[in-house]
């Protein structure tokens, strides 16, 4: 039997659009943000040449600053200001929750509520300025080492830090305004829309190399059903859910005795989204962008970097081993076996054939430890398959991976956002007519 929320959501007319005023101002927020963000990504500068950052893109377009370059909507190569987009914020954040999680006084921070919450955003901003300074100026010397400045010195090193930080720091800003304001979450929309930008001039590219014969039609048509598989794949899996039965005691009110209920507790097969690979692929960028303020004549600094490229061996291990840890770390945040065990004792709801308490919260764990299992390991495939067919066929865009994950989970987070919001506009119109009536009779 399904319940009269879900009932509504199956009925819902989407013809209440045109009269959600709210949901209308919000979505045009996240647009006008959006297109704010695009054009920042075209402020080149002070200093750059672009004629040596042209050939220095093409020498690096397969490495992981390439796959930097795809989240930034190419703001890296054109070297803009925005060009270290808000990955200092993604691995200030990565730290500041493995400190909240290990650390008593973060910890206890974590377990205020919104205050302390206030507080760990706050030591996340904090870290974001550290960490944009240390890159922005790590990326200076490298510019300077490639000889891609026409006056180097102190005075481009200070520019390029002051500019590239305050960008840094305006994206960070912005996404916060997005989740307020807009739909959806903002710092997940602001990397969703780098991605977006950049996959019509691959297509485009990938049609051109099939008519100048680099690559067999029939190739061509392989991909392009390759990238159907794997979006319908992803599709699956997030929405993949294992639900665990929930029982409700019988209760009297009064005289009225209402009869047992039963209910399910959804889990999802991938509870961290699209955070592990993100997490994953910004704390791979951190080395490499530090390596950048060394001389890269030297030996060790060229073999690791060389290692570090997409497609070798060690990158494909790191890779996979930080998406398995950050999709058990990020289930562990966002779900509590304990917690809702005890939330569950205090109702006086139950498992079938499980004692409440502290053999709830085990059952639990022992689900969600296998369900993230599979979860993980259906984003390390997902993740892992681009660098494969990378290094063998060397093709001209991202498939698959981190790029059409995050694409695909953005787009059904937001059209998901979009439907509460509108299911939320029902519910009120009908309380208003309800009242209405009330009043009438």
């Amino acid at each position: 039997m399904a319940s009269a929320a879900e009932q509504l959501a199956s009925n819902l007319d989407f013809r209440l659009f045109a009269k959600a005023e709210d949901l209308k101002k919000r979505i045009w927020f996240t647009l006008t943000a959006l297109l704010i963000y695009r054009l920042g990504t075209y402020i080149p500068l002070p200093g750059i040449d672009m004629t040596v950052m042209a050939e220095i893109a093409k020498r690096n377009a397969a490495g992981i600053l390439g796959m930097v370059d795809m989240f930034s909507g190419g703001a890296l190569w054109r070297m803009t200001i925005f060009a270290l987009n808000i990955m200092p914020y993604i691995t200030s954040s990565i730290i500041v929750q493995l400190l909240a999680a290990v650390y008593p006084p973060w910890e206890a921070y974590r377990k205020e509520g919104e205050t302390g919450r206030k507080k760990l955003n706050q030591f996340t901003r904090y870290g974001t300025v550290f960490l944009a300074t240390v890159q922005s100026f790590a990326l200076a010397k490298t510019l300077e080492s490639q000889g891609a400045v026409t006056d180097p010195g102190l005075f481009f090193e200070i520019s390029t830090v002051i500019l590239v930080v305050g960008g840094t720091m305006f994206l960070m800003w912005l996404g916060e305004q997005i989740t307020s304001r807009g739909i959806g979450n903002g710092i997940s929309l602001i990397i969703f829309s780098g991605i977006v930008a950049n996959l019509p001039q691959a297509a485009l590219r990938m049609i051109d190399l099939g008519r100048e014969g680099e690559y067999p039609i029939g190739f061509i048509f392989i991909i392009m059903a390759l990238i159907v598989a794997v979006i319908a794949f992803i599709i699956y899996m997030e929405r993949a859910q294992y639900k665990v039965l929930i029982q409700y005691p019988k209760r009297q009110m009064g005289a009225r005795v209402s009869g047992a209920e039963s209910s399910h507790l959804p889990l999802k097969l991938n509870s961290a989204g699209v955070i592990p690979p993100i997490f994953a692929s910004s704390l791979l960028l951190l080395p490499v962008t530090l390596l950048g303020s060394f001389n890269v004549e030297s030996g060790w600094a060229q073999t690791l970097m060389f290692h570090m490229n997409r497609g070798q061996p060690l990158y494909i291990i790191c890779y996979s081993l930080l998406i398995i840890f950050f999709a058990f770390f990020y289930t562990a945040l966002v779900f509590n076996p304990a917690e809702t065990a005890e939330n569950l004792k205090k109702s006086g709801a139950f498992v079938p054939g499980i004692r409440p308490g502290v053999n709830t919260a085990d059952h639990f764990d022992y689900i969600l430890t296998r369900l993230t299992v599979v979860g993980a390991a259906y984003l390390v495939v997902i993740c892992i398959l681009p660098e494969f067919l990378q290094a063998k066929y060397a093709l001209p865009f991202y498939l698959g991976g981190t790029s059409l994950l995050i694409v695909v989970s953005v787009t059904m987070e937001t059209v998901g956002q979009i439907h509460s919001h509108l299911l939320a506009h029902q519910y009120e119109g009908l309380l208003k007519k309800s009242r209405f009536n009330t009043k009438g009779r």
